[in-house]
């Protein structure tokens, strides 16, 4: 599973790892939402990135055996900037 490793800076990445999880395990958003003791509204919400509480995400990370790192971000490297800009080569 890839989303593991990766740099999550923006809630549009950590939306993207959530529904990467969700999948990898073969869950449904309804079995999410019934397990982590919420609605579907905020397992949608999540997947896409947008503000939910901290008690709702850490809610849908502890069904999904999932923990939050914190580390100093420093700098994005090259590659990491012309993924999240959809940039290549070509463009510079």
């Amino acid at each position: 599973m890839s989303f593991m490793n990766d740099d999550i800076r923006l809630m549009t990445e950590l939306g993207e790892a959530i529904r990467a999880a969700r999948v990898a395990v073969g869950m449904s958003i309804t079995e999410l939402a019934d397990q982590s003791g919420r609605v579907r509204d905020v397992i949608y919400r999540l997947e896409a990135g947008k503000d939910t509480s901290l008690t709702s995400l850490f809610a849908v990370l502890s069904v999904l055996k999932l923990t939050l790192r914190l580390e100093p971000a420093g700098r994005p490297t090259l590659s990491q900037v012309q993924a999240r800009f959809g940039l290549d080569d070509e463009d510079e």
